[in-house]
């Protein structure tokens, strides 16, 4: 008897495009500059799956990595040891220690308190300086050179809170940056999200750390026609109704069909990460046609209009609208949800 499962075959699923993920990570890196490129792969970079996301970035050269916990560093050591540097952005608490110090990855020591706690292991480490953001950080009025003496401190780095906009903000960060910068010292600087790359070279420092846009995001208008979509959502058919003039559909009757028409039931829903924002604004695709989204998205079924695709039926599989921009105003969810919200019960299809 054997102990095989049986394959069974998922009825919604996230097709992701290897050869954009590259063409991203590689534009960003041109737009970089002098600086190098690396790659935010926290939250299972961003829902796309960690170690395939990893293991593509390192054969075309990243060489440097950035996950939130240990536990996400643990799950890619054996793809990055040896060939990129891994740093742990939520720093190390006391219950980290016993891990932290056997694992080749660094910890960016957000506290004083997390200075003391490593300071004595003569390990690499980073430094996350608050330059303005007040989430991880030590702030700069905090710094004196005398407490970081004798660590092996790589990068020195800051978050930018709204590289995004073109406010103060941004100035006023990279100003207090530069100012830790003369206090604290590392082998590598590093300031730049995905859009402080945009934001040009005084924003680049040694290092950037592109998360969304590697997958597809688009934050500032520099970056249209640089960045391609990576992830499309797909789904099957499961169900094909002809309504008439005045039928209800789904919860709440938020569609009331006015001439009659097919739709198509789709096993996907909020569940999935298809979330409620989408009801009556979604949009699904095939061979150009466009598929409405009709009526309230519920937790494992969607309803689409095949009014301009009549032929569709079960077994059949459409695509999702899920331009990260287009699908952020469809929905009224930002980027980042969109992308780290797409649910486990979507089977990954890497092409």
């Amino acid at each position: 008897m054997s102990d095989d499962k049986p394959n069974i075959p998922p009825t919604a699923r996230v097709k992701l495009d290897s050869d954009a993920l590259l063409a991203n990570w590689r534009a960003l890196d041109l737009m970089s500059g002098a600086a190098k490129a690396g790659a935010a792969v926290k939250a299972n970079a961003y829902g796309l799956g960690a170690r395939n996301v990893v293991a593509r970035l390192v054969a075309a050269g990243c060489t440097d990595f950035f996950v939130a916990n240990w536990q996400e560093a643990q799950e890619i050591e054996d793809l990055t040891t040896g060939k990129a540097q891994v740093s742990v952005l939520n720093g190390v608490r006391a219950a980290d220690l016993p891990f932290a110090l056997r694992s080749p990855a660094k910890p960016v020591l957000n506290s004083l308190e997390q200075v003391q706690r490593w300071k004595s292991s003569g390990r690499s480490c980073d430094i996350m300086i608050n330059s303005g953001m007040n989430r991880l950080g030590i702030n700069v009025e905090d710094l004196d050179a005398g407490l970081f003496a004798g660590m092996a401190i790589d990068m020195v780095m800051s978050h930018l809170a709204s590289a995004d906009e073109d406010g103060p903000q941004n100035g006023e960060q990279l100003s207090r940056y530069n100012a830790a910068l003369e206090i604290v010292t590392g082998k590598r600087a590093s300031l730049a999200n995905s859009a402080g790359i945009a934001l040009g070279s005084n924003y680049h420092f040694d290092v950037t750390r592109p998360g969304l846009s590697l997958y597809g995001g688009i934050q500032r208008p520099d970056l249209d026609g640089v960045i391609t979509q990576v992830a499309v959502p797909q789904a099957e058919i499961i169900q094909v109704r002809s309504l008439q003039a005045g039928d209800k559909l789904g919860y709440n009757a938020q569609y009331i069909a006015a001439e009659p028409h097919k739709v198509g039931i789709l096993a996907m829903g909020y569940a999935d990460g298809y979330l409620r924002g989408f009801s009556n604004n979604g949009m699904f695709m095939h061979d150009g046609y466009l598929l409405p989204v009709l009526g309230r998205v519920s937790m494992d079924l969607i309803a689409i209009d095949l009014a301009a695709a009549p032929y569709l039926q079960e077994g059949d599989w459409v695509d999702c609208e899920y331009d990260l921009e287009v699908a952020s105003a469809q929905s009224g969810l930002s980027q980042y949800e969109l992308i780290t919200g797409l649910g486990n019960r979507l089977a990954r299809d890497w092409t």
